[in-house]
């Protein structure tokens, strides 16, 4: 199996075309996670609500490509499939040293305006998908996709705001470390996450706060 992630052009607008994307995946996956919940670190599972992230859920990430990173990394590890959608710069190299496994990664790097169907078409083959949508999405079209979560048991986490989420993730602090006077090597990064959970998401006295490395000096998410 190569080391690779598994980079997909976006589908031409058309259903024939989606469902050879859909077919190519279905070949690619070999399992599937039975449990509603998935693997989470330790460091995020404390803060999200049940204690992970949700089979059939959406949650939102704010303003940190390397956090929603953290997200995939002990699902990825376990086994899942996972995907990126409209992320051109999404870092391999880093996905790889927080633990996520590259080649059940799927890269969807520029869908254009298809990212939609895109995205609808991965969530019904693969556990978990990261999405940065260029656009609002209309309440309708979120409800629908919120429904096909359910249906499938995927997981999806967008990077800025989304409707109808589990919770949503932010940084609030952030340090890195290893830099002197002046001079040294940058040895890890310690962040805040604030988590604010469903129908609260605007609320900070309702949201959780813990401390993690992101990363730490070997490049991994932790404690």
């Amino acid at each position: 199996m190569s080391s690779a992630a598994v980079t997909l052009a976006p589908p031409a607008p058309n259903s024939e075309q989606v469902r050879e994307l859909q077919a190519r995946i279905r070949s690619m996956q070999a399992t599937k996670l039975d449990t509603r919940s998935l693997p989470t670190i330790d460091a995020l599972a404390g803060l999200l609500p049940g204690g992970a992230l949700k089979q059939g859920a959406a949650y939102s990430v704010v303003g940190s490509t390397s956090l929603a990173m953290a997200l995939l990394a002990a699902a990825s590890e376990a086994g899942s499939w996972c995907a990126v959608v409209g992320v051109p710069d999404f870092g391999i190299e880093a996905a790889a040293g927080m633990g996520i496994e590259l080649e059940r990664l799927v890269l969807v790097p520029s869908p254009g305006d298809q990212w939609l169907p895109v995205t609808a078409a991965l969530l019904d083959v693969l556990t978990l998908v990261v999405l940065r949508p260029p656009a609002r999405i209309s309440d309708g079209a979120a409800s629908r996709l919120a429904a096909r979560l359910r249906q499938r048991g995927a997981t999806l986490v967008t990077l800025g705001d989304w409707p109808q989420i589990e919770a949503q993730l932010r940084i609030t602090e952030s340090r890195w470390t290893g830099i002197g006077a002046g001079h040294g090597y940058l040895r890890g990064r310690q962040v805040k996450v604030s988590v604010s959970a469903r129908y609260d998401t605007a609320r900070s006295d309702v949201a959780r706060n813990g401390r993690m490395w992101l990363p730490d000096a070997e490049g991994r998410p932790r404690r």
